[in-house]
């Protein structure tokens, strides 16, 4: 017999003057790792190492900026539209004053920041970097994204946020802090589990094949097409967030989530038509 988990964590660690939540250090986790496999890969291919600085700094402002900016335009537009300096302060002005934190993050508008964040490092150290092919860049800096990515969803279990369906069942998690008292599908531990399985997938290839010599732009697309793939189909799982009524919304049944989601799977699907294509180029 499967029991439901109660779950009703602490949000941090509280040290009186202030507290560390427990969601900021999964941010914290994903940068280090993502910092330490860069480089290793920096090292291993020959890449200026002395760029890993300032592409960290690049990475995390597309992060924090693109996920604000996604979850405000993609989510939850109808209220932000009247509340525009809470897009970029961390604080809630009504009913009353409060301290929030940038709660509203989204993974698809992170998506969009790493992309444009990644381009214009390149655009700006082009003249530094070894490697001058955008292509070859795009195959490497995806590894850094799935732990952090899991970890990031761990945060949002902590958080009880973005949370299943009722399983209609004694199995899965009842959200205390929600005030509810049965159970749920715990998406946010499906999602992390899958990201952990996309991350060994791509460390394997990159680090145990030569996929990223002979079929550039493979690597980034098999890594695409199952990030989108997975966020498309747990979405059938998740409670539905505050999306912004849209009449392809209503014509195709899908959530904005799996809207989203549809460009990814299909840039994900077309790099790896690229990669194949250029092998096949190789060899005639």
């Amino acid at each position: 017999m499967i029991h439901a988990v109660v779950w009703n964590p602490d949000l941090g660690i509280d040290l009186g003057f202030f507290t560390i939540r427990y969601y900021s250090l999964m941010y914290v986790i994903g940068f280090i790792f993502g910092y330490w496999i860069i480089k290793k890969v920096f090292e291993r291919e020959g890449e200026n190492t002395e760029l890993l600085d300032p592409l960290l700094m690049y990475v995390f402002l597309g992060v924090i900026i693109g996920a604000r900016l996604g979850h405000v335009f993609f989510y939850d537009w109808p209220y932000f539209k009247h509340h525009i300096l809470e897009i970029f302060l961390p604080v809630q002005f009504e009913p009353e004053f409060r301290f929030t934190g940038f709660q509203g993050l989204a993974s698809h508008g992170a998506t969009i920041g790493i992309a444009i964040a990644i381009y214009l490092f390149w655009r700006k150290y082009k003249d530094k970097i070894v490697h001058k092919n955008f292509i070859w860049w795009a195959d490497r800096m995806i590894l850094a994204i799935p732990l952090g990515a899991a970890a990031i969803r761990i945060g949002n279990l902590i958080n009880s946020e973005i949370v299943g369906k009722p399983t209609g069942s004694d199995y899965g998690f009842i959200f205390v802090r929600l005030g509810e008292n049965f159970p749920r599908h715990p998406v946010q531990l499906y999602e992390a589990a899958a990201y952990l399985i996309l991350l060994i997938l791509v460390l394997y290839l990159y680090w145990k094949t030569d996929i990223t010599r002979r079929y550039p732009g493979m690597l980034f697309g098999i890594f695409f097409t199952y990030l989108w793939a997975v966020r498309f189909v747990l979405e059938f799982w998740k409670r539905p967030q505050r999306d912004i009524p849209s009449p392809l919304m209503e014509w195709t049944g899908l959530t904005m989530g799996q809207i989203l989601s549809i460009p990814g799977l299909l840039i994900g699907l077309y790099f790896i038509y690229y990669g194949w294509k250029h092998q096949q180029n190789e060899n005639s």
